[in-house]
């Protein structure tokens, strides 16, 4: 008995998930001098004000980095 492979190529599209039961986009803020990051969440508000309070508390930490969590999704062609 031998061994048989298919291969077969196929077109496949990657796009950010916007059907109406993806995940959200999420946010968060994290500190590059100690890495302290904010929750996360689907306002970047709340992130950005986290940053405010973090270098209130930390004079000297004054760069952050910003976190985007956006979902995807692959979907084939036919």
């Amino acid at each position: 008995m031998s061994t048989r492979s298919v291969v077969r190529h196929e077109t496949w599209t990657l796009e950010p998930d916007r059907e109406p039961d993806a995940e959200p986009t999420t946010y968060s803020m994290q500190c590059a001098v100690c890495e302290e990051s904010s929750a996360a969440s689907a306002d970047i508000g709340g992130p950005q004000s986290w940053v405010l309070a973090h270098c209130g508390r930390n004079p000297s930490h004054h760069t952050f980095r910003e976190i985007i969590t956006r979902p995807w999704r692959t979907w084939r062609h036919s």
